[in-house]
């Protein structure tokens, strides 16, 4: 089983952040990647779509309102994986009030690439969205 994640502070308070990036159909407000997102199944499910008009299909498997973090597994994707599961969490920095650390961490097999090459595809998305939602916050 491959493996990455990326970190990044940002410029908002911890609840800040997570008010923003907590709720479980939420991407589009700060990932461009994702244009769009459908809840289902009561929230447990959502469909995303990204700008080329693709489906990915992801459903929640893990959520912690306190420790600001939830886990989801990709049901549908055209990404080369199998059995993917990531999770977004929100850290606090000790002595800095407006400012927090964002780790995005997925686990995946590669299906049909390397693992090199999928390492390489979710980092650039992390690093991406991680990017977006800075700048985001920065506004």
């Amino acid at each position: 089983m491959a493996s990455t994640s990326v970190s990044r502070i940002v410029p908002a308070s911890p609840d800040k952040v997570w008010s923003l990036i907590g709720g479980f159909d939420a991407l589009p407000d700060w990932l461009p990647y994702i244009s769009e997102s459908t809840a289902l199944e009561g929230g447990r499910v959502r469909r995303l779509k990204n700008p080329e008009g693709e489906v990915i299909i992801e459903r929640l498997v893990d959520f912690n309102e306190t420790e600001r973090r939830y886990s989801y597994a990709i049901l549908q994707a055209p990404f080369p994986v199998n059995g993917y599961v990531s999770t977004l969490r929100v850290h606090a920095i000790p002595g800095q009030e407006n400012a927090a650390e964002v780790q995005w961490s997925g686990r995946f097999n590669p299906d049909g690439a390397t693992e090199d090459e999928v390492v390489d595809l979710f980092t650039g998305i992390y690093r991406d969205g991680l990017d977006a939602l800075h700048t985001t916050l920065a506004a």
